[in-house]
Protein backbone atom coordinates (compact mmCIF):
# COMPACT_ATOMS: atom_id res chain seq x y z
CA UNK A 1 0.00 0.00 0.00
CA UNK A 2 1.13 3.52 -0.61
CA UNK A 3 0.85 5.22 2.76
CA UNK A 4 2.23 8.74 2.96
CA UNK A 5 2.90 9.09 -0.78
CA UNK A 6 -0.80 9.33 -1.71
CA UNK A 7 -2.23 12.78 -2.34
CA UNK A 8 -5.90 13.63 -1.85
CA UNK A 9 -6.92 17.21 -2.55
CA UNK A 10 -10.57 18.37 -2.53
CA UNK A 11 -11.31 20.99 -5.21
CA UNK A 12 -14.02 23.61 -5.54
CA UNK A 13 -15.96 21.14 -7.70
CA UNK A 14 -15.95 18.66 -4.81
CA UNK A 15 -13.72 16.28 -6.78
CA UNK A 16 -10.79 14.42 -5.28
CA UNK A 17 -7.67 13.61 -7.30
CA UNK A 18 -5.57 10.76 -5.96
CA UNK A 19 -1.99 10.04 -7.00
CA UNK A 20 -0.63 6.60 -6.15
CA UNK A 21 2.60 4.78 -6.88
CA UNK A 22 1.50 2.03 -9.27
CA UNK A 23 -0.62 1.40 -12.35
CA UNK A 24 -4.37 0.89 -12.30
CA UNK A 25 -5.43 -2.77 -12.05
CA UNK A 26 -8.75 -4.47 -12.53
CA UNK A 27 -10.43 -5.58 -9.29
CA UNK A 28 -13.27 -3.88 -7.42
CA UNK A 29 -11.01 -2.19 -4.90
CA UNK A 30 -7.87 -2.65 -6.92
CA UNK A 31 -4.57 -3.99 -5.62
CA UNK A 32 -1.80 -3.50 -8.12
CA UNK A 33 1.30 -5.34 -9.34
CA UNK A 34 4.85 -4.34 -8.53
CA UNK A 35 5.82 -2.54 -11.72
CA UNK A 36 8.16 0.38 -11.04
CA UNK A 37 6.33 3.69 -11.51
CA UNK A 38 6.83 7.32 -10.60
CA UNK A 39 5.46 8.30 -7.19
CA UNK A 40 3.77 11.28 -8.86
CA UNK A 41 1.88 9.38 -11.58
CA UNK A 42 -1.85 10.14 -11.38
CA UNK A 43 -3.81 6.90 -11.67
CA UNK A 44 -7.41 7.67 -10.89
CA UNK A 45 -9.58 10.74 -10.51
CA UNK A 46 -12.26 10.50 -7.83
CA UNK A 47 -15.34 12.69 -8.22
CA UNK A 48 -18.56 12.86 -6.26
CA UNK A 49 -20.17 10.23 -8.47
CA UNK A 50 -17.63 7.70 -7.15
CA UNK A 51 -18.75 8.12 -3.53
CA UNK A 52 -20.85 5.30 -2.05
CA UNK A 53 -19.90 2.93 -4.88
CA UNK A 54 -18.04 0.36 -2.77
CA UNK A 55 -14.52 1.49 -3.76
CA UNK A 56 -15.09 -0.19 -7.11
CA UNK A 57 -11.88 -0.01 -9.18
CA UNK A 58 -10.21 2.41 -6.76
CA UNK A 59 -6.46 1.62 -6.89
CA UNK A 60 -5.28 1.38 -3.28
CA UNK A 61 -2.15 -0.77 -3.29
CA UNK A 62 -0.11 -3.55 -4.81
CA UNK A 63 -0.71 -7.29 -4.85
CA UNK A 64 1.98 -9.89 -5.48
CA UNK A 65 0.02 -13.15 -5.54
CA UNK A 66 -2.44 -12.83 -8.43
CA UNK A 67 -4.04 -10.51 -10.93
CA UNK A 68 -7.24 -10.52 -12.99
CA UNK A 69 -6.99 -9.57 -16.65
CA UNK A 70 -10.23 -8.76 -18.54
CA UNK A 71 -9.27 -11.00 -21.46
CA UNK A 72 -7.07 -13.67 -19.89
CA UNK A 73 -8.66 -14.10 -16.47
CA UNK A 74 -6.83 -14.79 -13.23
CA UNK A 75 -3.15 -15.65 -13.03
CA UNK A 76 -1.05 -16.56 -9.99
CA UNK A 77 2.34 -14.81 -9.84
CA UNK A 78 2.29 -14.57 -13.64
CA UNK A 79 1.13 -18.12 -14.43
CA UNK A 80 -2.27 -18.42 -16.17
CA UNK A 81 -4.68 -20.37 -13.99
CA UNK A 82 -5.21 -23.00 -16.69
CA UNK A 83 -1.49 -23.84 -16.49
CA UNK A 84 -1.76 -24.44 -12.75
CA UNK A 85 -5.13 -26.21 -12.50
CA UNK A 86 -3.75 -29.75 -12.36
CA UNK A 87 -0.78 -29.05 -10.09
CA UNK A 88 -0.62 -30.40 -6.57
CA UNK A 89 -2.51 -27.87 -4.43
CA UNK A 90 0.58 -27.65 -2.21
CA UNK A 91 2.62 -26.46 -5.20
CA UNK A 92 0.14 -23.64 -5.83
CA UNK A 93 0.21 -22.66 -2.14
CA UNK A 94 4.01 -22.62 -2.27
CA UNK A 95 3.81 -20.36 -5.33
CA UNK A 96 1.59 -17.80 -3.60
CA UNK A 97 3.81 -17.73 -0.52
CA UNK A 98 7.22 -17.85 -2.21
CA UNK A 99 6.50 -16.34 -5.65
CA UNK A 100 8.03 -19.23 -7.57
CA UNK A 101 7.00 -22.80 -8.26
CA UNK A 102 8.79 -25.42 -6.15
CA UNK A 103 11.24 -27.92 -7.54
CA UNK A 104 10.59 -31.55 -6.53
CA UNK A 105 12.70 -31.35 -3.37
CA UNK A 106 11.09 -28.08 -2.32
CA UNK A 107 7.64 -29.51 -2.91
CA UNK A 108 8.35 -32.62 -0.86
CA UNK A 109 9.75 -30.51 1.98
CA UNK A 110 6.77 -28.14 1.82
CA UNK A 111 4.27 -31.01 1.93
CA UNK A 112 6.06 -32.43 4.94
CA UNK A 113 6.03 -29.03 6.62
CA UNK A 114 2.28 -28.63 6.09
CA UNK A 115 1.70 -32.15 7.41
CA UNK A 116 3.69 -31.38 10.55
CA UNK A 117 1.54 -28.29 11.17
CA UNK A 118 -1.81 -30.06 10.74
CA UNK A 119 -2.63 -30.99 14.34
CA UNK A 120 -5.85 -29.39 15.64
CA UNK A 121 -6.47 -29.07 19.38
CA UNK A 122 -9.24 -31.55 20.39
CA UNK A 123 -11.10 -28.77 22.20
CA UNK A 124 -11.85 -27.17 18.82
CA UNK A 125 -13.71 -30.28 17.65
CA UNK A 126 -15.52 -30.55 20.99
CA UNK A 127 -16.81 -26.99 20.64
CA UNK A 128 -18.00 -27.73 17.09
CA UNK A 129 -20.15 -30.51 18.51
CA UNK A 130 -21.96 -27.95 20.67
CA UNK A 131 -22.84 -25.51 17.87
CA UNK A 132 -26.46 -25.25 16.71
CA UNK A 133 -27.13 -27.34 13.62
CA UNK A 134 -29.28 -24.62 12.08
CA UNK A 135 -26.30 -22.27 11.95
CA UNK A 136 -24.97 -21.86 8.40
CA UNK A 137 -21.75 -23.80 7.67
CA UNK A 138 -19.96 -20.49 7.15
CA UNK A 139 -21.01 -19.37 10.62
CA UNK A 140 -19.45 -22.57 11.91
CA UNK A 141 -16.27 -21.78 9.98
CA UNK A 142 -16.07 -18.24 11.37
CA UNK A 143 -16.35 -19.64 14.89
CA UNK A 144 -13.89 -22.44 14.10
CA UNK A 145 -11.21 -20.08 12.85
CA UNK A 146 -11.40 -18.12 16.08
CA UNK A 147 -11.10 -21.37 18.01
CA UNK A 148 -8.01 -22.37 16.02
CA UNK A 149 -6.50 -19.03 16.98
CA UNK A 150 -7.33 -19.42 20.66
CA UNK A 151 -5.68 -22.82 20.77
CA UNK A 152 -2.72 -22.45 18.44
CA UNK A 153 -1.59 -19.02 17.30
CA UNK A 154 2.08 -18.02 17.43
CA UNK A 155 1.68 -14.31 16.61
CA UNK A 156 3.94 -14.71 13.56
CA UNK A 157 2.07 -13.90 10.34
CA UNK A 158 4.00 -16.37 8.18
CA UNK A 159 3.87 -19.25 10.65
CA UNK A 160 0.22 -18.70 11.49
CA UNK A 161 -0.64 -18.39 7.81
CA UNK A 162 0.72 -21.82 7.00
CA UNK A 163 -0.70 -23.24 10.23
CA UNK A 164 -4.11 -21.99 9.18
CA UNK A 165 -3.82 -23.45 5.68
CA UNK A 166 -2.85 -26.82 7.12
CA UNK A 167 -5.30 -26.98 10.04
CA UNK A 168 -8.30 -25.69 8.10
CA UNK A 169 -8.59 -29.10 6.41
CA UNK A 170 -9.46 -30.90 9.65
CA UNK A 171 -11.62 -28.02 10.86
CA UNK A 172 -13.73 -27.86 7.69
CA UNK A 173 -13.96 -31.65 7.26
CA UNK A 174 -15.41 -31.88 10.76
CA UNK A 175 -17.87 -29.07 10.09
CA UNK A 176 -19.20 -31.27 7.29
CA UNK A 177 -19.32 -34.42 9.43
CA UNK A 178 -20.69 -32.97 12.66
CA UNK A 179 -23.24 -30.57 11.20
CA UNK A 180 -24.45 -33.14 8.64
CA UNK A 181 -24.68 -35.95 11.18
CA UNK A 182 -22.38 -38.26 9.22
CA UNK A 183 -20.82 -39.69 12.36
CA UNK A 184 -17.82 -39.22 14.62
CA UNK A 185 -14.71 -37.42 13.32
CA UNK A 186 -12.39 -39.50 11.15
CA UNK A 187 -8.76 -39.35 12.35
CA UNK A 188 -6.53 -37.09 10.28
CA UNK A 189 -3.74 -38.53 8.12
CA UNK A 190 -1.80 -35.52 6.81
CA UNK A 191 0.67 -37.77 4.98
CA UNK A 192 -2.03 -38.33 2.34
CA UNK A 193 -1.74 -34.73 1.15
CA UNK A 194 -3.81 -31.64 1.98
CA UNK A 195 -6.88 -32.27 -0.22
CA UNK A 196 -6.57 -36.06 -0.09
CA UNK A 197 -6.65 -35.95 3.71
CA UNK A 198 -9.56 -33.51 3.60
CA UNK A 199 -11.64 -35.90 1.48
CA UNK A 200 -10.60 -38.78 3.74
CA UNK A 201 -11.72 -36.90 6.89
CA UNK A 202 -15.03 -35.82 5.34
CA UNK A 203 -16.01 -39.41 4.55
CA UNK A 204 -18.89 -38.29 2.34
CA UNK A 205 -21.52 -41.06 2.38
CA UNK A 206 -21.94 -42.71 -1.01
CA UNK A 207 -19.34 -40.55 -2.76
CA UNK A 208 -16.71 -41.85 -5.15
CA UNK A 209 -13.64 -40.68 -3.22
CA UNK A 210 -11.35 -40.83 -6.25
CA UNK A 211 -13.62 -38.58 -8.33
CA UNK A 212 -14.29 -36.25 -5.41
CA UNK A 213 -10.57 -35.94 -4.73
CA UNK A 214 -9.81 -35.17 -8.37
CA UNK A 215 -12.50 -32.50 -8.41
CA UNK A 216 -11.53 -30.88 -5.12
CA UNK A 217 -7.81 -30.77 -5.99
CA UNK A 218 -8.71 -28.71 -9.06
CA UNK A 219 -11.42 -26.72 -7.23
CA UNK A 220 -8.91 -25.78 -4.53
CA UNK A 221 -6.33 -24.43 -6.98
CA UNK A 222 -8.92 -22.53 -9.05
CA UNK A 223 -10.40 -20.75 -6.02
CA UNK A 224 -7.25 -19.92 -4.02
CA UNK A 225 -6.84 -16.28 -5.02
CA UNK A 226 -8.44 -13.61 -7.19
CA UNK A 227 -6.56 -10.33 -7.00
CA UNK A 228 -6.36 -8.13 -3.95
CA UNK A 229 -9.57 -6.13 -3.92
CA UNK A 230 -12.41 -8.65 -3.62
CA UNK A 231 -14.42 -8.24 -0.44
CA UNK A 232 -13.12 -11.17 1.60
CA UNK A 233 -9.45 -10.60 0.73
CA UNK A 234 -9.65 -6.86 1.31
CA UNK A 235 -11.46 -7.38 4.61
CA UNK A 236 -8.88 -9.87 5.87
CA UNK A 237 -6.01 -7.56 4.99
CA UNK A 238 -7.75 -4.55 6.49
CA UNK A 239 -8.22 -6.34 9.82
CA UNK A 240 -4.63 -7.60 9.74
CA UNK A 241 -3.42 -4.03 9.14
CA UNK A 242 -4.41 -3.31 12.74
CA UNK A 243 -2.02 -6.17 13.68
CA UNK A 244 -4.79 -8.61 14.46
CA UNK A 245 -3.49 -12.16 14.04
CA UNK A 246 -4.09 -14.34 10.97
CA UNK A 247 -6.88 -16.32 12.63
CA UNK A 248 -8.96 -13.27 13.58
CA UNK A 249 -8.26 -11.66 10.21
CA UNK A 250 -9.41 -14.77 8.35
CA UNK A 251 -12.54 -15.04 10.50
CA UNK A 252 -13.40 -11.51 9.35
CA UNK A 253 -12.53 -12.41 5.75
CA UNK A 254 -14.80 -15.44 5.84
CA UNK A 255 -17.63 -13.28 7.19
CA UNK A 256 -17.22 -11.25 4.02
CA UNK A 257 -17.20 -14.40 1.89
CA UNK A 258 -20.37 -15.61 3.64
CA UNK A 259 -22.46 -12.82 2.15
CA UNK A 260 -24.79 -13.77 -0.71
CA UNK A 261 -23.26 -11.13 -3.01
CA UNK A 262 -19.79 -12.65 -2.73
CA UNK A 263 -19.20 -16.29 -1.85
CA UNK A 264 -22.58 -17.95 -2.27
CA UNK A 265 -22.84 -17.62 -6.04
CA UNK A 266 -22.01 -21.27 -6.80
CA UNK A 267 -24.85 -22.32 -4.51
CA UNK A 268 -27.28 -20.05 -6.36
CA UNK A 269 -26.01 -21.28 -9.74
CA UNK A 270 -26.70 -24.91 -8.87
CA UNK A 271 -30.22 -24.02 -7.75
CA UNK A 272 -30.70 -22.15 -11.04
CA UNK A 273 -29.50 -25.12 -13.12
CA UNK A 274 -31.90 -27.35 -11.19
CA UNK A 275 -34.76 -24.99 -12.03
CA UNK A 276 -34.22 -25.46 -15.79
CA UNK A 277 -35.48 -29.07 -15.60
CA UNK A 278 -34.36 -30.11 -19.08
CA UNK A 279 -31.23 -31.09 -20.99
CA UNK A 280 -32.67 -30.20 -24.42
CA UNK A 281 -30.69 -27.23 -25.85
CA UNK A 282 -33.69 -25.65 -27.59
CA UNK A 283 -35.81 -25.86 -24.44
CA UNK A 284 -32.91 -24.40 -22.43
CA UNK A 285 -32.63 -21.47 -24.84
CA UNK A 286 -36.35 -20.78 -24.48
CA UNK A 287 -36.03 -21.02 -20.70
CA UNK A 288 -33.29 -18.37 -20.78
CA UNK A 289 -35.41 -16.09 -22.96
CA UNK A 290 -38.45 -16.52 -20.74
CA UNK A 291 -36.41 -15.86 -17.61
CA UNK A 292 -34.97 -12.63 -19.01
CA UNK A 293 -38.31 -11.39 -20.35
CA UNK A 294 -39.77 -11.95 -16.91
CA UNK A 295 -37.08 -9.82 -15.29
CA UNK A 296 -35.12 -12.77 -13.90
CA UNK A 297 -31.38 -13.33 -13.73
CA UNK A 298 -29.23 -15.88 -15.51
CA UNK A 299 -26.92 -17.09 -12.75
CA UNK A 300 -23.33 -18.02 -13.52
CA UNK A 301 -22.83 -15.69 -16.47
CA UNK A 302 -21.03 -12.36 -16.54
CA UNK A 303 -18.17 -10.98 -14.45
CA UNK A 304 -17.21 -7.59 -13.02
CA UNK A 305 -13.80 -7.70 -14.71
CA UNK A 306 -13.65 -10.43 -17.36
CA UNK A 307 -14.81 -9.89 -20.93
CA UNK A 308 -14.40 -13.52 -22.03
CA UNK A 309 -15.23 -16.97 -20.67
CA UNK A 310 -13.61 -17.38 -17.28
CA UNK A 311 -10.65 -19.78 -17.76
CA UNK A 312 -11.60 -21.40 -14.44
CA UNK A 313 -14.98 -22.26 -15.97
CA UNK A 314 -13.26 -23.67 -19.06
CA UNK A 315 -11.17 -25.97 -16.86
CA UNK A 316 -14.24 -27.13 -14.95
CA UNK A 317 -16.31 -27.86 -18.06
CA UNK A 318 -13.49 -30.12 -19.31
CA UNK A 319 -13.19 -31.79 -15.92
CA UNK A 320 -16.95 -32.34 -15.80
CA UNK A 321 -16.91 -34.11 -19.14
CA UNK A 322 -14.26 -36.41 -17.69
CA UNK A 323 -15.76 -37.26 -14.30
CA UNK A 324 -19.53 -36.78 -14.68
CA UNK A 325 -20.31 -36.37 -18.37
CA UNK A 326 -23.56 -38.36 -18.10
CA UNK A 327 -24.95 -36.42 -15.13
CA UNK A 328 -28.22 -34.72 -16.19
CA UNK A 329 -27.51 -31.47 -14.34
CA UNK A 330 -24.05 -31.28 -15.89
CA UNK A 331 -25.61 -31.80 -19.32
CA UNK A 332 -27.93 -28.88 -18.58
CA UNK A 333 -25.02 -26.68 -17.45
CA UNK A 334 -23.04 -27.65 -20.55
CA UNK A 335 -25.91 -26.72 -22.86
CA UNK A 336 -26.34 -23.43 -20.97
CA UNK A 337 -22.73 -22.62 -21.86
CA UNK A 338 -23.77 -22.32 -25.51
CA UNK A 339 -27.41 -21.27 -25.43
CA UNK A 340 -27.31 -18.75 -22.58
CA UNK A 341 -24.34 -17.01 -24.18
CA UNK A 342 -26.18 -16.90 -27.51
CA UNK A 343 -29.19 -15.16 -25.93
CA UNK A 344 -27.18 -12.81 -23.72
CA UNK A 345 -25.07 -11.66 -26.67
CA UNK A 346 -28.22 -10.28 -28.27
CA UNK A 347 -28.32 -7.56 -25.60
CA UNK A 348 -25.72 -4.87 -26.47
CA UNK A 349 -25.77 -3.62 -22.89
CA UNK A 350 -24.25 -6.88 -21.60
CA UNK A 351 -20.45 -6.52 -21.71
CA UNK A 352 -19.72 -10.10 -20.68
CA UNK A 353 -22.27 -12.80 -21.57
CA UNK A 354 -19.85 -15.65 -20.83
CA UNK A 355 -19.75 -18.24 -18.03
CA UNK A 356 -17.87 -17.41 -14.85
CA UNK A 357 -16.27 -19.80 -12.35
CA UNK A 358 -19.58 -20.42 -10.58
CA UNK A 359 -21.53 -21.46 -13.69
CA UNK A 360 -20.66 -25.14 -13.34
CA UNK A 361 -18.75 -25.61 -10.05
CA UNK A 362 -21.87 -26.33 -7.98
CA UNK A 363 -23.08 -28.82 -10.58
CA UNK A 364 -19.76 -30.69 -10.39
CA UNK A 365 -19.84 -30.77 -6.59
CA UNK A 366 -23.40 -32.08 -6.66
CA UNK A 367 -22.51 -34.80 -9.18
CA UNK A 368 -19.55 -35.86 -7.02
CA UNK A 369 -21.65 -36.55 -3.94
CA UNK A 370 -21.73 -33.16 -2.20
CA UNK A 371 -25.41 -32.54 -2.74
CA UNK A 372 -26.07 -30.00 0.03
CA UNK A 373 -25.39 -26.61 -1.58
CA UNK A 374 -25.21 -24.74 1.74
CA UNK A 375 -21.69 -26.17 2.10
CA UNK A 376 -20.33 -24.90 -1.21
CA UNK A 377 -19.17 -21.55 0.15
CA UNK A 378 -17.33 -23.50 2.86
CA UNK A 379 -15.29 -25.22 0.14
CA UNK A 380 -14.66 -21.83 -1.48
CA UNK A 381 -13.39 -20.58 1.88
CA UNK A 382 -11.16 -23.63 2.35
CA UNK A 383 -9.32 -22.70 -0.84
CA UNK A 384 -9.36 -18.92 -0.41
CA UNK A 385 -7.68 -19.18 3.02
CA UNK A 386 -4.43 -19.92 1.17
CA UNK A 387 -4.57 -16.78 -0.96
CA UNK A 388 -5.69 -14.40 1.76
CA UNK A 389 -3.10 -15.58 4.28
CA UNK A 390 -0.38 -15.24 1.63
CA UNK A 391 -1.48 -11.69 0.84
CA UNK A 392 -1.52 -10.83 4.55
CA UNK A 393 2.07 -12.10 4.85
CA UNK A 394 3.07 -9.87 1.93
CA UNK A 395 1.43 -6.77 3.41
CA UNK A 396 2.55 -7.33 6.98
CA UNK A 397 6.05 -8.75 6.45
CA UNK A 398 7.43 -7.84 3.02
CA UNK A 399 5.97 -4.63 1.63
CA UNK A 400 7.57 -1.20 2.12
CA UNK A 401 10.98 -2.78 2.63
CA UNK A 402 9.71 -4.91 5.49
CA UNK A 403 7.88 -2.14 7.34
CA UNK A 404 4.52 -3.44 6.17
CA UNK A 405 1.44 -1.61 4.95
CA UNK A 406 0.08 0.97 7.45
CA UNK A 407 -3.25 0.44 9.15
CA UNK A 408 -6.08 0.91 6.66
CA UNK A 409 -7.76 4.27 7.17
CA UNK A 410 -9.86 5.56 4.27
CA UNK A 411 -11.75 8.85 4.32
CA UNK A 412 -15.50 9.44 4.45
CA UNK A 413 -17.13 12.79 3.67
CA UNK A 414 -19.77 13.93 6.15
CA UNK A 415 -23.34 14.15 4.83
CA UNK A 416 -26.47 15.74 6.33
CA UNK A 417 -24.50 16.93 9.36
CA UNK A 418 -24.94 20.71 9.39
CA UNK A 419 -23.82 22.25 12.69
CA UNK A 420 -26.52 22.48 15.37
CA UNK A 421 -26.75 22.91 19.13
CA UNK A 422 -28.99 21.90 21.98
CA UNK A 423 -31.24 24.66 23.32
Amino acid sequence: MIGSTSKIKPTKKHSIRSAYTAVVGYAQCTRIGSAAMSDDKVLFEITEKHLNTGLRRFPVGRVRTSRVDPAQGVSYVGYPIADLATLDPEAAIFLLYNKHLPNPDELNDFKADLANRASVDPSVINVLKSLPKDGHPMEWLINGLSLLGMTGKTGDFYEDGLNLVSRSAELIANIFRIRSGWGEPIPSDPSKGLVENFVHMMGVPGADQAKLTKLLRTFYVLHMDHGGGNLSTFTGKAVASGHADQFSSLAAAMAGLYGPLHGRANQECLNFVKSVKTTDPDEIEQFVRDTLSGGGKIFGFGHAVLRAEDPRATVQYALGQEICGDDPLFKTALAMRERAVKVLKENPKISNPYPNVDAVSGTLLNASGLTESDYYTLLFGFARIAGITAQIVDERVHMRNGRGVPIYRCSYIAENQDPRRLG
